[in-house]
């Protein structure tokens, strides 16, 4: 009887050992009324050449040139930046990206303030400026072709 309650305790102990350890998911949840949202800029080329400005100037440290994830910054982050040319971050909707990158997640920073002239935004928008759109714009020009 006493071996029998020790191995319990013993697998009790090692269970919530075990659930202790392993890393918990924390999804980015993306709110309805954000994924349903569409992106008002036109992919146009001075969008493209806009977006890549703020992308080059807030982005390239930690998701690196080309998108891959892979910046500078990126190997001191508690988790991988995101792959720009994955078909996963591809098939999000703008107004998920937009999401993401207005109120950030973990390492990930909130920029809705720190996109050029968005700093008046109003909740659930593109905002008033054209920088949010073009700079999603730009982002999916890393699709894999």
């Amino acid at each position: 009887m006493k071996t029998f309650i020790l191995i319990i305790i013993g697998l009790s102990f090692i269970t919530g050992t075990i659930s202790f350890i392993q890393p918990k998911k924390d999804p980015w949840k993306v709110p309805e009324k954000y994924e349903k949202m569409k992106n008002p800029i036109l992919p146009d080329e001075a969008s493209i050449k806009a977006g890549n400005a703020i992308y080059t100037e807030h982005c390239t440290s930690c998701h690196g040139i080309k998108g891959y994830g892979d910046g500078k910054k990126a190997q001191h982050l508690s988790k991988a930046p995101t792959d720009f040319t994955s078909i996963q971050f591809q098939k999000q909707t703008d107004g998920a990206l937009l999401y993401k990158i207005y109120f950030g997640h973990r390492d990930m920073p909130g920029f809705k303030n720190r996109i050029p002239d968005n700093d008046d935004v109003i909740e659930n928008s593109f905002g008033k400026t054209r920088s949010p759109g073009d700079l999603i714009n730009y982002l999916r020009t890393f699709e894999k072709k």
